[in-house]
């Protein structure tokens, strides 16, 4: 399905956490913040490389770890407003998209798209 942007979205993390299926993960805290995004883990590789936010959904957790259940990254997507998108995944409030320009891809918020 194609949206349109309605409002310009800029990654706050310039170096995402990218992780391969299998692999283990040490789990922190859920997001708790104004947004209504439930279901999301910052996670830390085991050598401390990469951190960043997974959907709780791809990870088995016991123990304080996690091992990854399908390759994910938290690649977000930077967007003006107006730009068409193809949602393609949706997780917690937020849609993997890819630019139809482009053909860049990666996460958006729900709220800053629209149906087109």
């Amino acid at each position: 399905m194609n949206y349109r942007v309605i409002e310009a979205h800029q990654s706050n993390y310039p170096k995402p956490i990218t992780i391969k299926k299998g692999a283990k993960l040490k789990v922190g805290n859920k997001y708790n913040g104004p947004d209504d995004w439930e279901n999301w883990r910052y996670c830390y590789t085991l050598d401390n490389e990469m951190n960043g936010w997974v959907p709780e959904q791809l990870l088995a957790i016991e123990d304080g770890h996690g091992t990854i259940l399908e390759d994910y990254t938290a690649k977000e997507l930077n967007v003006e407003k107006d730009e068409i998108v193809e949602g393609m995944r949706e997780l917690n409030g937020w849609l993997w998209c890819v630019k139809l320009t482009e053909r860049d891809e990666g996460w958006l918020p729900k709220e800053k798209l629209i149906n087109c």
